[in-house]
């Protein structure tokens, strides 16, 4: 997680001042209305048409009104989707195989002293963020040593681009669990799992330390569609949804 924030914060600052790349392609008509929707019924967002990969017309906050700011909006979720999915593997692995926590693994004696492992950090990502942060202005596209996109195996296609951001979008929710789970627990995924397993009923976030807090977002989560259909019902019927007038 650490290194995720390090590679942003590098990336950042190198597309702040330089033009923002061409908002990438639109499909046809009849694909885009093919897309469904976040919620059944819901109305899009006119910035979101359904051609972008894992496109369901979700965004109470506007935050894509702008095309030059949806682009750098879908390549922050890409990276940080990237990173989870890299993240959520390894802890898994690591804790398959039996070594320390995952949360744990920075206090570790190494044979590299942390201040040198830092210092070779920043000075790595920064050439590497660089270099994609360069690529991705003119192509539009992420990658690295050269290649934008970055696909050495030839399996790029619209299917594997629609696969790449839902898997993105689990891992980072997983990795909040997995989070969530060590700071209530002090448990892994794999040891959460099993001690849940054990007693369902007496195991599981209700009787957690927060189980309070986690009630209180359950109602909440059982009321939104309620807000929304009286949202329908109530509003323009040509209206989407905007639970935050911005």
């Amino acid at each position: 997680m650490a290194t995720c924030a390090l590679g942003s914060a590098l990336y950042r600052p190198a597309t702040q001042f330089r033009a923002s790349p061409a908002p990438p392609s639109r499909r046809s008509t009849v694909q885009v209305h093919a897309r469904g929707t976040w919620y059944p019924g819901a109305k899009r967002p006119k910035h979101l048409d359904g051609s972008l990969p894992g496109d369901y017309g979700f965004d109470p906050l506007r935050l894509g009104v702008k095309p030059e700011l949806l682009a750098y909006y879908r390549e922050g979720e890409l990276t940080n989707g990237r990173w989870a999915m890299a993240a959520v593997a390894g802890i898994l692995f690591t804790e398959a195989v039996g070594l320390p926590p995952w949360w744990k693994a920075g206090a570790e004696q190494y044979p590299i002293d942390n201040k040198t492992l830092i210092l070779v950090e920043i000075a790595t990502f920064a050439v590497l963020e660089g270099l994609r942060a360069r690529g991705w202005e003119k192509t539009g596209e992420s990658g690295a040593f050269g290649m934008h996109p970055f696909d050495p195996a030839k399996l790029l296609s619209d299917e594997m681009r629609e696969k790449e951001v839902k898997n993105g979008r689990l891992a980072m929710v997983a990795l909040v669990g997995f989070a969530s789970q060590a700071a209530v627990w002090g448990k892994g995924p794999i040891e959460s799992l099993q001690y849940h397993l054990a007693d369902p009923g007496h195991h599981n976030i209700f009787t957690s330390p927060v189980g309070t807090e986690a009630t209180v977002a359950a109602i909440a989560l059982a009321i939104a569609p309620i807000v929304v259909e009286a949202n329908k019902s109530l509003g323009d019927d040509e209206e989407e949804f905007n639970p935050i007038p911005l």
